[in-house]
């Protein structure tokens, strides 16, 4: 067996950090006198670190104890550059043009060859060779120097994603635990998506790994998979799975949740014929609707029919609110093209209380007159009764909002539109309308436009990087004051408390 390996076996302890010019060990003759190496001890601890320094020696190799100016390679293992580097700008020291950083694995074939062995794409942590690299992606963006941050609102993310193979098995992975109700596993899933998709280049080894946040072993476990046989074993026994597949398909029903969802699969339901033909079931009237309208409710809404909503929306609200700000939000403001729905976010700076009130029924008797309203649930402003911010990040705001199905005709849609069914005139389409005052438009209008991971990582961050709380309402310092107190004016009314970051 090779020692290096048995280096590997059982715990280790760690133990005090040993100082001296050669840690007790006889001297050894120097081979290679062009090589001056320094072996970190970062991930690797005090006893495999005095092993492989006393290996090395005796091979011929010269291994400084301490870091110094002679040291022209360091020697890492299970670091990655950007962690070395970390490491060396606490040390204060500069990684100079001649100074290699390594990973051990070049050491350890340099002493299995009893020579140093060519430096590889493969051995080294920051500097490439771009012309000997299996990734070209990789060697342009240089992603193991950049620090890539634990929080979506940090990253940049594009609407290229590199990663679908991961971050498609993800998504199933995150989707089956949420419908299992396991918020960890499920979120674990979704944070590790959304930093693969913020990635400018594709994984192809667990290499490309070292030093991305957000990936736990059981996530770690199902990219080497991917990348060994091309699939997951577990994305394609949840894909084959019956209670998935059926709570995929009840939840696909607008209106229908997980509670509802577990409630027809135990009563042995499995196809929505069947849950439609059963005289026994009651429907709620969302339900009904989502039954009723659900081919078109389930396909695509193409950004030609997002914008054709629009302008439907900007003309019932500008015939009572002529100066109302009216903002598509949600997939289609973040550049996407295509969507299962539609939201705005509607505002207007001169109106009153009275008016803000009163425009969404006003909408919703409009279009009813004119045949535009297939379902509407009018969902009434609880602001004033708020009292404190929500520490639920999933929680709906307290402003006033609308959840419908417009009917929209084609002939309002170019020839972007998803497709039709044949002979049909009009399709179904899901909108979300909300109304917030303007004062509150900044934080409304961040809130509704997402992504989901995107929100909980911005109010992940300004809770514990800012020590702060944000919300669809406000931000609130908690530096400055409790929020009890910053969430109440002297009479009991609410006032904003803005941002001093």
């Amino acid at each position: 067996m090779d020692p290096l390996q048995t280096a590997h076996s059982g715990p280790r302890k760690k133990r005090p950090r040993q100082m001296g010019a050669s840690m007790g060990s006889p001297l050894h003759d120097i081979k290679f006198q062009d090589l001056v190496l320094y072996i970190l001890e970062k991930k690797m601890g005090t006893t495999r670190r005095a092993f492989l320094m006393e290996l090395a020696r005796r091979k011929g190799f010269r291994v400084e104890n301490e870091l110094s100016d002679s040291v022209t390679h360091i020697v890492a293992e299970n670091n990655s550059g950007s962690d070395v580097l970390e490491w060396l700008q606490v040390q204060n020291i500069k990684a100079g043009s001649q100074l290699e950083l390594l990973d051990i694995s070049w050491l350890i074939e340099s002493m299995g060859a009893g020579k140093p062995v060519e430096m590889t794409e493969k051995h080294q942590l920051v500097r490439r060779d771009c012309s000997a690299s299996p990734n070209p992606e990789l060697q342009k963006t240089s992603p193991l120097v950049k620090k890539i941050s634990q929080y979506a609102c940090q990253r940049r993310t594009t609407l290229n994603n590199f990663n679908h193979i991961f971050t498609d098995a993800f998504e199933v992975l995150a989707e089956n635990y949420e419908f299992r109700e396991n918020e960890v596993y499920c979120l674990a899933f979704m944070r590790a998506a959304s930093v693969l998709k913020s990635l400018p280049f594709t994984i192809i080894s667990m290499k490309d790994t070292e030093g991305i946040p957000c990936l736990e072993d059981k996530v770690k476990c199902v990219i080497e998979e991917i990348i060994e046989d091309g699939e997951s074993s577990e994305v394609k026994a949840v894909l084959n799975d019956e209670r998935y597949q059926s709570f995929k398909l009840f939840t696909s029903v607008f209106g229908v949740g997980l509670k509802t969802s577990e409630k027809w699969f135990r009563m042995g339901f499995r196809t929505l014929s069947k849950i439609k033909s059963d005289k026994t079931l009651k429907f709620t009237q969302m339900q009904k609707a989502g039954f009723l309208y659900y081919e078109d409710l389930v396909s695509c809404v193409s950004r030609a029919e997002a914008e054709a909503v629009c302008a439907l929306v900007q003309e019932a609200v500008w015939a009572f609110l002529p100066d109302a700000f009216v903002t598509m939000t949600g997939g289609f403001r973040r550049g996407k093209n295509i969507g299962h729905d539609v939201d705005f976010l509607i505002t207007s700076p001169g109106s009153t209380d009275e008016e803000e009130e009163q425009l969404l029924p006003k909408v919703m008797n409009l279009w009813q007159r004119k045949g535009l309203v297939l379902y509407y649930d009018l969902v009434e402003s609880t602001f004033e009764k708020l009292k404190v911010p929500s520490k639920n990040v999933d929680a709906l705001d307290h402003f006033q909002k609308c959840f419908l199905i417009l009917k929209l005709h084609h002939q309002t849609v170019d020839s972007g539109r998803c497709s039709q069914q044949e002979g049909k005139t009009w399709k179904a389409i899901r909108v979300d309308l909300v109304m917030c005052p303007y004062e509150r438009r900044a934080f409304a209008l961040l809130g509704w436009t997402g992504s989901r991971q995107f929100e909980r990582d911005l109010r992940r961050y300004a809770t514990h990087e800012r020590k702060m709380i944000l919300d669809n309402h406000a931000l609130y310092d908690k530096t400055k004051v409790t929020v009890e107190d910053s969430w109440k004016d002297p009479d009991g009314s609410m006032v904003p408390i803005w941002a001093r970051i």
